[in-house]
C-alpha cells in the first residue's frame, strides 16, 4: 500500500510545478500582448493624426530619465505621496472604528447608514470648493479631500464585514464571558479583515484621485500641479511620466494588498485562486 501511495504521489508532485508554470504563462502572456497592442495603437494614432507635442510611448520613454531626476518632480512626488499616506492612515483608523460600530450596532446602523451612503455617492469635486473655503488654498485642503475620498470606502466595507460575522462566533464569546469590546477587536475585526482589505484597495485609488483633484483646484505643489503645469506648457511627455507614476503607485498598492491576502488569509477565496 505504501509503494502504491508513493507511485501516485510522484506524478502529482511532477505535475504541480508544470501546472504553476502554465498558470503563470497563461496569466502573464495575455497581459503582455494586450499591453503591447495598446502601446502600438497609441503610437500609431498619435503619429498619424495628432500634433508632434502630444505624448506617445517612444517620447515618454525618452523623457523618463531626465524627469525622474528633476528636483521639481521629486519634490512634487514626495508632497503628493506623503499626503496620500497621511490621509489614508487617518481614513483607515476612523473608518474602521465607524464601520465596526455601524456593523455591530443596529441603532448606529439605523442612524448613520444613509448618511454614509449619501456622502459616499457625492463626487469629491463637489465637496472640494467647500473644503477650500474651510481650510484655504493650502495643503490642509488636500489632506481633507484625501480623507473624504477614502474614508467611506473603509466604512462601507468594514461595516459589511462586521455585519457578516457568524452569530455563533459571538455566542461562543459570550458563553466564555468575553467583554463586548474584546469581542469586537478579537473576533469581529479579524473576521472582517477580507472586507477591510477590499476597502483599502478602493480607498487607495480614491485617495490618489482626491490628492490630484485637490492639487488641480488649489494649485498647491504636488504631482497633480506638476502634470497640469507640464500639460499647459505643451510638455506632454513629462506630464505623462507623472501620470505613469500615479498609475504605478495604484497598481503597487493593489498588488501589496493582494499579497497580504494570500499571505495572511490563505483560506479567503481559495477556490477562486486555484481556478
Amino acid at each position: 500500500m505504501a509503494s502504491l501511495d508513493a507511485s501516485l504521489a510522484k506524478p502529482i508532485a511532477k505535475e504541480a510545478p508544470r501546472r504553476r508554470a502554465l498558470g503563470v504563462s497563461g496569466v502573464f502572456l495575455p497581459r503582455l500582448l494586450a499591453g503591447l497592442a495598446i502601446v502600438l495603437v497609441w503610437e500609431a494614432s498619435v503619429r498619424a493624426f495628432l500634433p508632434a507635442y502630444v505624448a506617445k510611448p517612444s517620447t515618454v520613454l525618452l523623457a523618463i530619465p531626465k524627469t525622474v531626476v528633476d528636483a521639481a518632480f521629486l519634490a512634487a512626488t514626495a508632497d503628493t505621496l506623503g499626503a496620500v499616506a497621511q490621509g489614508l492612515g487617518i481614513a483607515v483608523v476612523i473608518g474602521t472604528l465607524v464601520g465596526l460600530v455601524i456593523g455591530r450596532s443596529p441603532t448606529a446602523d439605523r442612524m448613520l447608514r444613509h448618511y454614509v451612503n449619501g456622502f459616499y455617492a457625492v463626487p469629491m469635486i463637489v465637496i472640494l470648493p467647500l473644503l477650500s473655503l474651510w481650510f484655504g488654498y493650502t495643503s490642509a485642503t488636500r489632506l481633507a479631500t484625501i480623507v473624504y475620498a477614502a474614508i467611506f470606502s473603509i466604512v462601507v466595507n468594514v461595516s459589511d464585514g462586521a455585519r457578516a460575522v457568524p452569530r455563533e462566533y459571538m455566542e461562543v464569546a459570550r458563553s466564555f464571558r468575553a467583554q463586548r469590546l474584546r469581542g469586537l477587536f478579537e473576533i469581529v475585526l479579524p473576521a472582517a479583515t477580507p472586507y477591510f482589505l477590499a476597502g483599502i484597495r478602493l480607498a487607495a485609488g480614491r485617495a490618489l484621485i482626491g490628492a490630484v483633484v485637490a492639487e488641480f483646484f488649489t494649485a498647491i505643489g504636488g504631482l497633480g500641479y506638476f502634470i497640469l503645469f507640464m500639460s499647459r506648457t505643451f510638455r506632454h511627455d513629462e506630464a505623462f511620466v507623472g501620470v505613469a507614476l500615479l498609475a504605478a503607485f495604484g497598481v503597487g498598492v493593489d498588488v501589496f494588498v493582494a499579497w497580504c491576502t494570500r499571505r495572511f488569509l490563505p483560506w479567503y477565496r481559495r477556490d477562486e485562486r486555484s481556478a
